[in-house]
């Protein structure tokens, strides 16, 4: 059986973009992640030490979004490859990270990058 886990709308103040100014004064950026894993064990024992760790999760991805990168694709990458590296029983991930009011001329709420692998 596959579950699904969400975190949803994780807040980082990050210093990613191509423009020199973001790297400088940063910005905010929210990060969606949804995992798809095989948890039948984890949930049958009640053993946190056999699902996916929310916290680690969490840390995974902050740990991640500290990195500079020129593009959200870079980022969206490395949380994904992160998260496999940490949890074997992931069968799916999806993450999207969104930068808010991102500098392009004119009001805009955000802009979005989603992979799913």
């Amino acid at each position: 059986m596959t579950y699904t886990i969400t975190l949803e709308e994780m807040e980082f103040k990050a210093y990613h973009g191509c423009y020199d100014l973001e790297k400088v004064v940063g910005n905010r950026f929210l990060v969606n992640i949804t995992l798809d894993a095989e948890l039948d064990e984890a949930a049958q024992a009640d053993d946190v030490t056999k699902t996916i760790n929310y916290l680690r999760v969490y840390a995974i991805t902050a740990e991640c979004m500290k990195r500079k990168s020129d593009i959200l694709e870079n980022v969206t990458l490395r949380i994904i490859d992160a998260l496999y590296a940490e949890f074997p029983q992931l069968r799916r991930v999806c993450a999207t990270v969104s930068k808010l009011a991102p500098p392009l001329g004119g009001k805009i709420r955000k802009v979005s990058v989603t992979l799913c692998r």
